[in-house]
């Protein structure tokens, strides 16, 4: 899929040109707003359209007014920041159904379950929270503000330091500010006692990559009923966007670019060529094929037939030239006993969802499915709900997807993973306050470059896997938590070792479930040779101190500092497809664990890819 690189002087031009983008975007404020109720700003409440300045009243609003004990939820079952945006997401999405968040009693009308008071019967079915579901992290009303203000209390973290991390505040909504600019999020203020807010481009530019145009649903209110609607892309702006992203693929420089990854394209040639008892005779479907390579080696290993469907149309015209060339473009005019049998190739210029009203398809009727799907962090441009949608519809019971398998992975990096070593020596000068500037930016933005196997300073963990044989659309929303200690290859020097941040990057495996004769694993991690992938970059406010557990290094300092280094990182990464069409949100929190179990956690970082 559509890859280039967001390196950190794309970064550094973004920052210059902040203030003047601010202003533009400001101008065009009141196109974004709702009529009425949205633009007079503050805090909603869950059940009403009475509106607050800040949390506090507001939820001290919905215990008197509506029963609804927000921090004595919080506290009774322990829920963290994550539970807490998934709690109200819920209430939120409960409410706009016009039933009782608690019991699940319907009501015709808001006046009616508002009206509806009485404590929580029970939080747990079976044992589990009604909202544990990860579908919950992501707001349900676009901008809610409350997210927005929504904080954390770490009263339990570093009570050894004699004081308790600031309250982090994590903008899980999004903070619309103009069209021209596209959706910003807020970043968390650092650990230093200050309120610092920043906002950013949430569209995190990579390379060529077009600018979208995004619209939103606001919500809407009256004396009789409250109207939510759940925060999503109308079906106008899902399609600018789709006809630009099928647009971007009709330059074949980034066609050229995936070709010429030898990784990738010799893991899927391996693949298709290797197999022949799995290829030979058989109905192949080609999702987002692009030039039609993959369609081209099924074509060579023996498929009786081969549709291959792309959404540009130039690149559906070019890919029946290709095939065309190479004597392997199906032609119907043709009559049977004149085709010759590598004429197999129809080219279908559609989205995978609409396929069944382009071309007549027998239900079910492919023995094998093929796609290249796999974008950034493997799941931006969120192409693999139209590989699953192609699944579901169009491929055989017991039928092969390729590939079948993907997991996400990520370790720790240390300072030559970030550009401060080329800032430290320009020419022979010192430029590291730029350094420092470049790597407190990136901080609020994933980078996608390559890193280096000598800069990668822990071991590696396993974030997520799937099964695309099983697997479901929602499933593509996860949390995964990990440890991090340090690595105990050669590459990590005695004493103190820096962590920058984590890098994440993913493999992909024709495993012997279908590829019997010749499985195939395709890695883009940094210890294997670079793919045009590469990996993607989350960079902590700052760097965090770490040793080996044999160390007997360690004092009454903050935990992760050069005093008192970390033994092991603990983290928390999710991942959820954003409101904007084909985009991620990625949120990273983090804590850090010295030898005598003392810990120290900092402000949850959130990306958008």
């Amino acid at each position: 899929m559509e890859r280039s690189l967001a390196g950190e002087d794309e970064v550094e031009e973004r920052l210059r040109s902040d203030e003047e983008e601010e202003e533009e975007g400001e101008e065009g404020w009141d196109d974004w707003c709702s009529d009425g109720d949205d633009a007079g700003g503050g805090l909603l409440c869950l059940f009403c359209s009475t509106r607050f300045d800040a949390d506090s009243p507001l939820f001290e609003h919905c215990a008197a007014e509506h029963r609804f004990h927000f921090h004595g939820i919080v506290k009774e079952l322990g829920l963290d920041f994550y539970g807490r945006i998934k709690l109200i997401n819920f209430v939120r999405s409960k409410v706009a159904e016009n039933k009782c968040w608690s019991c699940g009693q319907a009501f015709s009308s808001n006046t009616e379950l508002c009206s509806h008071l009485h404590a929580p019967e029970n939080y747990l079915i079976e044992g589990k929270v009604p909202w544990g579901d990860d579908v919950y992290l992501k707001p349900f009303m676009e901008d809610d503000s409350l997210l927005h203000s929504l904080s954390m209390d770490d009263d339990d973290e570093d009570e050894e330091c004699g004081t308790s991390m600031e309250r982090g505040k994590c903008s899980a909504g999004n903070e619309v500010l103009a069209e021209s600019l596209g959706n910003k999020l807020s970043t968390l203020p650092e650990g230093n006692g200050s309120d610092i807010s920043a906002r950013f481009e949430q569209e995190c530019t990579i390379g060529s990559t077009h600018r979208e145009d995004r619209e939103s649903l606001a919500f809407e209110t009256n004396d009789s009923q409250l109207k939510v609607t759940r925060a999503s892309v109308n079906a106008k702006a899902i399609k600018t966007v789709d006809d630009n992203y099928f647009g971007s693929y009709s330059s074949f420089g980034i066609h050229r670019e995936m070709l010429g990854d030898k990784v990738r394209t010799d893991a899927y040639r391996d693949a298709l060529l290797g197999n022949p008892s799995l290829l030979s005779g058989a109905a192949v479907l080609d999702v987002g094929c692009g030039t039609g390579i993959l369609s081209l080696f099924a074509a060579k290993a023996g498929a009786s037939r081969v549709v291959a469907v792309d959404g540009s149309a130039k690149m559906a015209s070019v890919a029946t030239q290709v095939a065309k060339n190479n004597g392997l473009l199906y032609d119907e005019d043709v009559k049977a006993e004149q085709k010759q049998g590598t004429q197999v190739i129809s080219v279908v210029h559609t989205k995978a969802e609409e396929l069944n009203q382009k071309i007549q398809l027998p239900q079910n009727g492919f023995d094998v499915l093929v796609s290249e799907w796999m974008g950034y962090c493997l799941l931006y441009e969120s192409m693999l709900s139209s590989v699953l949608y192609a699944r579901d519809h169009f491929l055989k019971p017991g039928g092969a997807i390729l590939p079948d398998t993907a997991t996400i992975l990520g370790a720790g990096f240390g300072k030559g993973g970030t550009s401060l070593p080329f800032w430290e020596n320009v020419y022979g000068f010192d430029m590291s306050c730029i350094g420092k500037e470049v790597t407190s930016t990136s901080a609020r933005f994933p980078v996608v470059d390559v890193v280096a196997s000598q800069d990668i300073v822990t071991q590696t963990a396993v974030l997520h896997s799937f099964d695309l044989a099983t697997m479901k659309e929602s499933e593509m929303d996860f949390t995964a938590s990990f440890e991090l200690r340090l690595s105990e290859s050669g590459t990590v020097v005695p004493g103190v070792t820096w962590c920058y941040g984590i890098v994440l990057w993913f493999d992909t495996a024709f495993t012997d479930r279908f590829c019997k004769e010749n499985p195939v694993v395709l890695s883009t991690s940094p210890f294997c040779t670079p793919t045009h992938w590469s990996q993607t970059i989350f960079t902590f406010e700052e760097p965090i101190a770490m040793v080996k557990e044999s160390s007997t290094l360690g004092s009454s300092a903050w935990v992760g500092t050069d005093e008192c280094p970390a033994t092991m990182l603990k983290s928390r990464i999710s991942i959820v497809r954003a409101s904007e069409h084909r985009s991620i949100d990625i949120s990273v929190e983090t804590t850090a664990f010295s030898k005598d179990g003392r810990k120290r956690s900092w402000p949850i970082q959130i990306f958008n890819l």
